[in-house]
């Protein structure tokens, strides 16, 4: 079982770099745990009291209630959008993070390339682990990521033009 203590080590081979990957990669996955909450739970309630409200005005057809419409649309589609596009800057913030681990793990193997003449293969190889393994964490960050940020784009899309449909309809 992968413990705290094999975490600690994964860590420390990856570099510092590979914490903020942690960090940004948690802030990411609990965003989108919270969508997928939010959908599952509060969304059907919002889209109601949005029907309802269109449903309530008399005046349907003017001009004034077409502002009306889109603006309780737009409500409603900013209410489904909360933290989406954070979550995409972190999902593209995963990769950069893992270039730069790349970046500063190969300035590791270069010093220590400089201090022992290329002799120590075991110093340096703790450098190539700093540089792989962030490069490796944002990477499967990232892809994890952008399959649910591109579904909540379209689960967003989908349940807003069922609501404009239905404020058609009644």
């Amino acid at each position: 079982m992968f413990g705290f203590t094999e975490l600690q080590e994964f860590l420390a081979r990856g570099g510092p770099v590979l914490l903020a990957i942690m960090a940004a990669t948690f802030v990411m996955w609990a965003l989108i745990l919270e969508r997928l909450f939010y959908f599952r739970l509060a969304h059907n309630s919002v889209a109601e009291e949005a029907l309802s409200e269109w449903r309530s005005r008399s005046d349907r057809k003017s001009t004034y209630a077409h502002w009306v419409k889109d603006k309780i649309v737009s409500e409603v589609r900013q209410k489904a959008q909360a933290n989406v596009g954070f979550t995409k800057a972190l999902v593209a913030l995963a990769p950069l993070l893992g270039l730069l681990g790349t970046v500063t793990g190969m300035v590791t193997v270069f010093d220590y390339m400089a201090i022992t003449d290329g002799a120590d293969a075991k110093a340096m190889s703790r450098g190539v682990s700093q540089a792989t393994i962030p490069t490796m964490a944002g990477m499967v960050a990232s892809i994890s990521g952008i399959l649910f940020t591109s579904g909540m784009d379209r689960k967003v899309s989908r349940l807003v033009q069922q609501l404009e449909d239905e404020m058609e309809i009644g």
